[in-house]
Order: C-alpha cells, then structure tokens, then sequence
C-alpha cells in the first residue's frame, strides 16, 4: 500500500512500517480515554480532563527524555511510541478518575424513554464515520506530495506542519465540548460568542509566533531539529495555515450546536465537503506538477477546512436562531427518533 497506493519514497516504508505496529494500541486508548472523559465532562469535571492531558504530557516528555538519552532508536519508532504511550497513559487516568462519578451520574426523570441501541447508533455512527474520513485525509496528502516537486523534503516537513496545525487548533478544538455542555443555559449562545473571539484571538496569536520568520531558525531547528533547508522551506509556507485557529473556532461552536440539536448527520456531510475540496486541490497540483508538494498541500488542507467551516454554519443555522431566540431552549429536532443522550 505504500508503495502503490501513497507512492512513499523507499527510504521512509520500513521506518513507517515500524511506526504504525508501535501504535496498535492508539485506538482502543483513544476510544476509552473519550468514554470516560465524556462521563467527566457531564459530570462537571472539566478539570479532571485538562489533568489528563498534563499526565499524557508528562508520559510523552518522560519516554521523549528516555529514548534522547539511549541515543539509538530510530525517530519513527521514537514519535510512534512517544504518541501511544502518552494517550494510554490518559486513558488509564481517565479510567481513574471516573470510578467515584459514575456512581453519582443523575437518575433520568420517571417516564425518560431508555436508549435503545439503534438510537445510540443513528447519533453514534455519523460521528465515527467523521473521524474516519478526517484521518483519510493524511494519506491522501502524503500521496499527493509524494508525486509533486521536493517530495522527500516536504513530507520531512509535513509531521511539524501537522504538529502546529494541532497546537494553534487545539483551542479551538476544546471549545466544541464547552458549547455542548453549556449551550441550553439561558444567555448561554450570547456568552460563547464572545468567548469564542476570544479564543480565535489568542489561538491566532500564537500562530503568528510560531510562524514568525526571525523565531523559525530557534523554534524549528533548534528545538524541533529540522536542517536549514528544511528550516528555510517551512518558514516560507508556514503563514498558509493563518486561517486554521480561526476556523476550528467556528467549526466547534457550530459543531457543538448541531450535536445539540442531534443532527449529526450534518458533522459527516461537512467532512464529505473538506475531503472532496482537499482532493481536488490536491489532485489539481499532482497534475500541475510545478509546485512543490508542501504549499501545495497545506492550501489544499486549509481550502478543505474553510468549506467544511462553511458548510457547518448553513448545516446549524436554523439551530442557532432557535437557541438564539429561546431563553429556555427546548429539544430540538433529530435525524431519527431516540431519546436524548
């Protein structure tokens, strides 16, 4: 697959091999790291998550120290196991701290219908389904670069420009199980605005850190360990990903009002659009074939995201106005019939 599908470059296919049997375990963490944060977050226990994510932290910087110290394990294996390590070790916080809570979960109000398994699914499968394809989106650039001009550099490039894109994202990000949590609470639409530009101004502040060229030889290739070359390439495309804190702002606030209002088949059709968006760029530079692969693909990733953004804000559009409108904001409207989660 590598070879055919994505057309990796030899020199990265055993490296990449190794990297993807070391992070087997990524997605039963993550599965039940989100289960019991969720369990967190209805609880009032926000914090408990943010400690998590310190304990992950801290495992990542503790496994990071260990393998700079041995000196000789090979940097794929080093990031894989650095990731994976890190979110088991969350999960398993996780699990800890939700044991007292979930004895103390509020008891439905006589008569509250129970979840049926297929209204777990019809809320459940649109939102996996979005993961799913949001992950397809990697190895559709790495083939796309890996068929452009500088193929080798830019994809040496591509994991620090994945590794910004979630710092300046995260912000963001965070904000969709803010406005879950409180988005029925009277005022409530008012209060995340406002927060909202809030969040945009200080996630796009440290964007415009992070890409400042005077910081890029200190950030980049001092701490990270990029050459200069690679250095000067990044450095010169970075400002391409200005509009992505602002958008993931956006998205988790129009997110949050379409998982209110249990419609989250409209989550799925907005990735469908990121996904044929970013396709299409990129297929276009492949046969253009006179850029180089990185630009290439962070416009393709960022023209993906604003459309997504777009399509989110039509999608829960008539889910604002109502929260917007209503002191006491009643149950909306679903895909299917089941109950409330």
């Amino acid at each position: 697959m590598a070879r055919g599908l994505i057309g990796a470059p030899e020199e990265i296919i055993e490296p990449s091999r190794i990297g993807m049997m070391l992070t087997l375990p990524w997605t039963w963490a993550i599965a039940y790291r989100r289960f019991n944060q969720g369990v967190l977050i209805r609880s009032g226990l926000s914090l408990a998550v943010g400690t998590g994510t310190m304990v992950r932290l801290s495992t990542e910087l503790a496994v990071l120290g260990t393998a700079w110290i041995v000196g000789t394990i090979p940097g794929a294996a080093v990031a894989a196991a650095t990731l994976c390590l890190g979110v088991v070790a969350e999960a398993f916080y996780a699990k800890f701290r939700v044991g007292p809570v979930r004895k103390e979960l509020p008891i439905p109000p006589p008569g509250t219908p129970p979840l049926t398994q297929r209204g777990l699914l019809s809320f459940y499968i649109p939102l996996s389904l979005t993961s799913v394809l949001l992950f397809a989106a990697n190895p559709l650039v790495s083939a796309a670069v890996s068929r452009m001009p500088e193929a080798i550099s830019s994809l040496a490039v591509w994991p620090v420009v994945n590794s910004v894109s979630f710092i300046v994202r995260s912000f963001g990000v965070g904000f969709s199980e803010v406005v879950i949590a409180v988005i029925e609470r009277p005022g409530a639409v008012r209060q995340l605005r406002r927060f909202g530009i809030v969040i945009s101004a200080v996630s796009f502040a440290v964007f415009a850190v992070l890409a400042m060229p005077p910081l890029a030889t200190p950030i980049y290739g001092t701490v990270v360990g990029l050459k200069p070359e690679l250095v000067s390439l990044l450095a010169k495309y970075l400002w391409l990903l200005a509009p992505l804190p602002l958008l993931a702002v956006a998205q988790s606030y129009c997110q949050g009002a379409i998982l209110h209002g249990r419609r989250t088949r409209s989550v799925t059709e907005a990735v469908f659009v990121f996904l044929f968006a970013t396709s299409a760029m990129l297929v276009a530079g492949v046969l253009w074939g006179g850029v180089v692969g990185l630009p290439v693909g962070m416009a393709a990733l960022v023209l993906g995201e604003t459309l997504r953004t777009g399509w989110l804000w039509l999608r829960s559009r008539a889910i604002r106005k109502e929260l917007w409108s209503s002191s006491q904001p009643a149950a909306l409207g679903s895909d299917a019939s089941y109950p409330v989660l």
